[in-house]
Parts: structure tokens; sequence; C-alpha cells
């Protein structure tokens, strides 16, 4: 398939500005791929589609607070810097874009905080917007990170056009989220509520969690018409023992297997055994899925609705059909449903 394949025309008013009031109260477009069906629920009847032993593999990286804004010195103009990942902790240096970048290089200082409390060295360019930053502050690495924590903003994605407020803090994060390190929350995980939850475990379905930070490549654009020249950024990625037994055991006893969000689907192809079981995994993972692709382990999947031409909406069609997500995509815009980090969701069965 092509890049020209995945483009359609979205409204700029579908863009979901804000989440829904109720974290389970969005809405849910249900598509069983058998029956070329396509049905509309509220996220809360997700519970109908899943049965005692049945499986959803949740990625529980946590969003850090990962956009502060500096001063250059000298010229004092305002720049922001996006944290990607921590290069060294003992040197306190990290891989970062910035913006505007023209005006950043490699020997310049920033400046961060009303009293100046962090100071950061451009020590190389990586990309055009990419560079390395040395952070130059006196406490111990706890101390250090937590400055960072309370200096940087919650990293709603640019699109969403306003303030970050303090709600955002606690809405872009999943409620099972843990492990610190994804500069974008994995989306399709912010539609369960606590009580949700509950009510998923009563029933007897099983969670498994794995650790998948997102970073910015995710969201990277295609721009290649050639879809298998296109190359992912690295992620890091985490799956224990503990998770593999309980998708395995699933997959024995033919369970439903939901990967919850793309990042879980991606988490879990990236550790496939010669006998298509999940894997432990420790280390980086640069997965592209895009059609045609032979899925191996979950035979479900939530996600929210994506851009045009995104490595996102590419996996959805490998999951559920080219022809089938197209038609659901239609009737997604037809119908109002809202799109990205804020909007509504679909269950793929």
């Amino acid at each position: 398939m092509k890049l020209s394949h995945f483009s359609f025309n979205l409204p700029k008013e579908l863009l979901a500005e804000y989440p829904a009031e109720n974290r389970d109260e969005s809405r849910l477009m249900v598509i069983n791929r058998e029956k070329k069906t396509i049905e509309h629920k509220m996220f809360k009847d997700v519970i109908d589609y899943f049965d005692e032993g049945d499986v959803l593999i949740l990625n529980n990286t946590k969003v850090f607070p990962a956009r502060l804004y500096g001063n250059k010195e000298k010229t004092g103009a305002r720049i922001e810097v996006f944290l990607l990942r921590e290069l060294n902790a003992e040197q306190r240096l990290w891989d970062v874009l910035v913006d505007p970048a023209r005006k950043i290089r490699i020997g310049n200082k920033l400046y961060f905080g009303d009293d100046d409390s962090l100071v950061a060295e451009v020590i190389d360019n990586t990309t055009s917007r990419g560079r390395t930053l040395r952070f130059l502050y006196d406490g111990s690495y706890e101390e250090f990170r937590n400055k960072l924590t309370e200096l940087g903003e919650t990293p709603i994605p640019k699109y969403i056009n306003r303030e970050v407020n303090e709600d955002d803090k606690e809405r872009y994060q999943t409620i099972y989220a843990k492990e610190e390190g994804a500069v974008a929350a994995p989306t399709a995980g912010l539609h369960f509520s606590k009580h949700l939850m509950k009510r998923l475990e009563i029933k007897g379905v099983d969670f498994a969690e794995v650790t998948l930070h997102v970073g910015l490549g995710t969201f990277n654009p295609v721009e290649v018409e050639d879809l298998s020249k296109h190359k992912m950024d690295s992620e890091e990625l985490k799956i224990t023992q503990e998770a593999c037994d309980i998708v395995n055991n699933a997959k024995l006893h033919k369970k439903r297997i939901c990967a919850v969000g793309t990042t879980s689907m991606r988490a879990i192809e990236s550790a496939v055994s010669s006998a298509r079981t999940l894997n432990t995994f420790d280390g980086w993972t640069n997965k592209f899925i895009f059609p045609p692709h032979d899925f191996s382990i979950a035979n479900c999947m939530i996600t929210n609705f994506h851009t045009p031409k995104s490595t996102l909406l590419m996996m959805v069609s490998a999951f559920t059909g080219h022809d089938l997500m197209k038609k659901a995509y239609e009737e997604a815009v037809k119908e109002n449903y809202k799109f990205y980090s804020y909007g509504d969701a679909m269950l793929i069965i």
C-alpha cells in the first residue's frame, strides 16, 4: 500500500480540544471484522464485549512534564524546550527539541524558572530542531528531576489550540500510569475510569501491563509514498514474564486478547516468539506496522481516531482491513466523532 491510500479530509471541528467530562462516557464505535458491521455505543459499553479469562493489554507508561520554557542568555529570547529522552543521568544529558531552532547554537546557555534556578548548555545538534543539552544544577539527581517536574508543563499535543490547564495534568494520563518516561499519552487508555476497570475485574477480565515509553516519533508524519521506506524512531519497551504468562495463557485457551492502543499493539508485535507467543523484552523497538501485516498475539484492539497519513492509521488499516477501516472513518466523520488524543474511541473485534 502507498501513503496516498491513507489520505482523507478531516474537518477541523472534529479535533477534540477537551476530554469527555467522564473518562468512560466518550463515544465508542464498534467494528466487527468478520461481519463487516459498525455499531455506535458509549465507551463504558466496552464491558459487554469481554468475558471471564479475556485479557486487556495496557501500556502503563506515565507522561512526564516534558515541555519547558526558558530564556536564551544575553538576548533573553523565549525558547520552548521539549524533553525527548534522557541520555545520561549522571551527566544530566538530554535529547530535546527546541523552538525556534534557528536561534539555538552549540555553546548557547538557556535559563529556566523565574530565578534562573536551572541552566542548560547546548552541546550538540542532532536534527534540524534537535539538540543535546547538558543541564547544570547543584542539587542531587532526585532534586534535579523534581526541578524538571516543577518547571515542566504537561505536553498536550500542539494541535490542541489552547493553554494547558490544571485538569490536563490528571486527564492526559491513564489511571493505570506507573512507569514515567513518555512524552505523549497512550491515548486509547484515557477512556478507562476506575469504576469501569473495577467492573471488568469483577467480570473476570485479566489485565497484562507492558511499558512502551511513547516518543514523538509515533506522530512523525510519513513523507515517503513507499511505506517500506519509512523509518520509525526507537522507543523504550519492557515486557515482563508476568505479562507474558497472562497473555500466553489466554492465547492457549483461545480467549479474546485486546491491545489497548496502538502502542500496546506495537509493543507485543515487537516481542513475538517463533511459536507466535509473547516473549519478555527489555530494550528498544522501532517496529512499524502497516498493511499487509500478520498479527500474532491480539485478536481485538481499542484505539482512538487518528490523523490522515499517520503511522497509527496504517496500523489500524492493517488490523481492520483497509476497506472496512475507510468505511469506518467515513462514518466517523459523518457522525461527528471526535478525533485524536481527547477524542472518541473505536473497538475492533
